[in-house]
């Protein structure tokens, strides 16, 4: 591992590994990452289907891209495991992670570590989903086809060890797909044996339970997924720049939108670690605004502010430390710079 590897020094986040001077760039096929892809988009496209059709499946969808979406994946996995922008209570820290396992994007510390990953690498080669290759690859292909030491864990104990720690986190390394499954049957069951209750007779309910199903389950797992996905490629790709970083990001309006303010990627390359993405005025960002709502009912603290306020491009890029711009390891390594709200102990 080269010495001039940025690294999470207030948790040893990035260990090297004997022998492994770099990741190595043999990619396999993830054959169950393939089949569960193909398999959600199958059954989403069961929307179309007027008999899958219920305003409760609608709603349980929209509700679930917040709830198991913009909690679960951006508050969670993205700003609070992966660059740790606030502090909560560990059972508060599990319980939301457990959400975003419910979106099927994988194990907390997988996708901590390829994120961080992404941030060390940004589109370059050894960027897990650089789109600079192509829009296909950088939005949702590259989960498919992963490298060896992607496919054996190796990058998730160099770039998550810190989570690693944490025996849930090991657990749900292990197991996060039956978690992600129980949660999906778990809701069509409920909707089957609360209509069932209700007075629905057994056909009624069983249709029910059906389009809660492709409705509150596949089709919000899919949104999520894509999504998400837009801010790995159309972020890189297209928008505007407010801030000179080292990588092509891009502050995206539609994405920014979508994906509750996840899309200002420029802004958060600058600043990798700062809770608030949203800069300007048109910039919104509810998953900020979540995590204040967190900290003025005492749930959060040590939430990290922007370094800079001023959303203009500068000759020199606004980084959360000084030569590490885009690196996406800010944590711990400029501790005398950090502006925090919401100051209390860990517990």
């Amino acid at each position: 591992m080269s010495k001039d590897m940025a690294r999470i020094d207030a948790t040893s986040a990035v260990v090297a590994l004997p022998g492994k001077e770099v990741a190595v760039r043999v990619r396999g096929v993830d054959r169950v990452a393939a089949i569960w892809s193909v398999g959600v988009h199958l059954l989403a496209l069961l929307v179309f289907v007027p008999w899958f059709f219920s305003w409760t499946g609608v709603l349980l969808l929209v509700a679930g891209i917040y709830l198991f979406g913009m909690i679960g994946i951006n508050l969670t996995y993205h700003r609070l495991l992966a660059h740790r922008s606030f502090a909560c209570s560990r059972w508060l820290e599990h319980a939301l992670a457990l959400l975003g396992v419910c979106s099927a994007q994988g194990a907390p510390a997988w996708w901590v570590a390829i994120h961080r990953m992404h941030h060390q690498f940004a589109d370059k080669e050894e960027d897990p989903h650089a789109p600079g290759r192509n829009f296909l690859w950088g939005h949702i292909a590259w989960i498919s086809f992963q490298t060896e030491d992607m496919l054996a864990g190796h990058v998730t104990k160099r770039y998550a060890s810190d989570l690693l720690r944490d025996p849930l986190y090991v657990w749900l390394d292990k197991y996060w797909q039956a978690v992600a499954l129980a949660s999906w049957i778990l809701l069509p069951a409920a909707a089957l044996t609360g209509g069932l209750l209700a007075g629905m007779s057994a056909q009624a309910a069983a249709q029910l339970a059906a389009s809660v199903f492709v409705w509150g389950v596949a089709a919000r797992t899919v949104y999520v997924w894509h999504v998400s996905a837009f801010v790995n490629s159309a972020s890189h790709l297209w928008g505007y720049r407010s801030y000179q970083t080292n990588d092509n990001s891009r502050n995206n309006l539609f994405v920014g939108y979508f994906a509750h303010g996840e899309g200002w990627h420029n802004n958060h390359h600058a600043d990798p670690q700062a809770a608030m993405q949203g800069r300007r005025a048109w910039e919104f960002d509810p998953v900020f605004w979540a995590i204040r709502l967190l900290a003025s009912l005492g749930l959060a603290w040590h939430v990290v502010m922007p370094k800079s306020p001023r959303p203009v491009a500068s000759s020199r890029a606004v980084s959360a430390c000084p030569g590490k711009v885009g690196t996406g390891f800010p944590i711990g390594t400029c501790a005398n710079q950090e502006t925090r709200v919401g100051m209390r102990p860990s517990i």
